[in-house]
């Protein structure tokens, strides 16, 4: 909101001189940092530095930590596990400047502002005083002879305060209290969970002129918004639904960057890990902050594939479903764990440019098993339901009949797998069937229908059900 206290403060070119607070601060050395993704909006951060230990009770501060810690998650310890440390006290301060909270910890301190308007000399006003409060419109103050002054916030080019009020921070900052039986620089382990940090895959994938090839190829999508940078991490990956208690929601945050980086070679070595799969990247990367950084998965691999058109009339009475199905196998060109993500499936034309024909999300695929794509509704194929008869023969026994039209209007012909759903809660059989059926499980039957160019086809069956 343009009225909003804040909107006007930074647009006046708010100063702040923090009477060299700044001055002394180091950078921390990171002896190792590796991160953890989880494709659930959480991270593991390990991070090992060299710290400076006293002997007997002290602090220790651990700033350039994610804003999005969960403060309850953290483990410190030293590496040396002969270095004895006992911990008394963890806190996690994340009291951190802004202009609100400064102007907040001077009311009823002195600080001095100058304004746009001009004195008889041609100098820029200034007021010094007590800030008594502020709001979107005002600052009050009183002056040092008692007075009373209301300046209007538009007025006012600059704030001053002479030093950083106590109790803020510029980044969020663990603060160990230690009882330690060592002094001097010792490293030590600091491992926490943020929120803030997700991984997702997406595939691309090109389909060959006859519809019977497909050139696949992966990528990780890293989307670092967790509040830190992670610079020359050790990154590895988990795919699975990792259980989580009292899961809070978290805002979005705009990200600043784009990086994506591919390799001839495979960069990630993936094994079992428990109940999931753990896979590990092959160097170390820096992932920044407000960043989304993609990393090839694996290298381009040529896979069969075979296209499928599906009519499930009960549920679309005229559209008949494309879809490609291929087999993550080492046999076809693959055989390693796909996490679950989004592939886009293109297709070359006869001058070569690749466009784009459909996209569906897969689920996490183990290897050996097949994946199916859906990419659209045939354009020249269209199908039609209807009931033809019902018979109430008993009580406890009706039959239904049934009959599905499909016509081909494409150049070549085609084969349709005719999908039908039947009440699962009774005994049922099939009395009447104008062509073969097979039985996919309890409640569904599937019709294989081969159709020639510009060729009709009828299914007619007749169910029995016996309640």
């Amino acid at each position: 909101m343009k009225n909003s206290f804040l909107f006007k403060l930074a647009a006046l070119g708010f100063v702040l001189i923090l009477g060299g607070w700044f001055a002394g601060r180091t950078v921390p050395v990171y002896a190792e940092v590796s991160v953890t993704i989880y494709n659930s909006d959480l991270g593991l951060v390990k991070d090992v530095r060299e710290l400076d230990f006293q002997k007997g009770k002290s602090f220790i501060q651990f700033t350039d930590v994610a804003a999005q810690i969960d403060p309850t998650s953290v483990h410190f310890k030293p590496v040396n596990s002969s270095d004895q440390v006992s911990i008394l006290e963890q806190n996690y301060q994340y009291d951190l400047v802004s202009s609100s909270k400064i102007l907040e910890k001077y009311v009823d301190k002195d600080i001095e502002l100058f304004t746009k308007s001009e004195d008889a000399k041609g100098e820029e006003k200034s007021y010094k005083g007590t800030l008594l409060s502020y709001s979107n419109d005002n600052v009050t103050l009183q002056e040092p002879g008692g007075a009373i002054r209301i300046i209007r916030l538009d007025e006012i080019r600059d704030l001053y305060f002479p030093s950083l009020p106590e109790g803020l921070i510029t980044k969020p900052t663990l603060v160990w209290y230690l009882d330690s039986q060592v002094s001097g620089k010792k490293k030590a382990e600091v491992s926490y969970l943020t929120s803030g940090i997700n991984w997702h895959t997406e595939y691309v994938a090109v389909v060959d002129q006859k519809d019977e090839n497909l050139e696949l190829a992966g990528w990780v999508s890293i989307d670092n918004r967790s509040g830190a940078t992670y610079q020359d991490a050790k990154v590895k990956l988990i795919a699975g639904e990792v259980n989580r208690v009292n899961e809070a929601p978290m805002p979005l945050r705009l990200g600043k960057g784009f990086v994506a980086e591919t390799a001839a070679a495979p960069q990630f070595e993936e094994k079992a890990f428990f109940e999931y799969h753990l896979y590990t990247l092959m160097r170390p990367a820096t992932i920044k902050d407000n960043e989304i950084k993609q990393v090839s998965l694996f290298p381009s691999a040529d896979v069969k594939v075979k296209k499928i058109y599906t009519y499930d009339g009960a549920r679309d009475d005229k559209d008949v479903r494309v879809e490609l199905e291929f087999k993550n196998a080492q046999s076809e060109g693959l055989g390693m764990p796909l996490p679950q993500g989004k592939i886009r499936v293109y297709k070359a034309d006869v001058d070569k440019s690749l466009e784009f024909v459909g996209e569906d999300k897969i689920d996490h695929t183990p290897k050996d098993e097949k994946v199916r794509v859906f990419l659209g509704n045939a354009f020249d194929i269209v199908g039609e339901r209807k009931k033809t008869d019902y018979k109430q023969i008993s009580d406890d026994v009706s039959e239904e009949s049934y009959q599905m039209k499909l016509r081909n209007h494409k150049e070549e012909p085609v084969e349709v797998v005719v999908v039908e759903h039947l009440y699962s809660y009774v005994q049922w059989e099939i009395k009447e069937s104008s062509i073969p059926y097979e039985k996919k499980d309890v409640s569904t039957i599937e019709f294989k229908v081969q159709l020639a160019k510009d060729q009709e086809v009828a299914v007619n069956y007749t169910v029995r059900y016996y309640r």
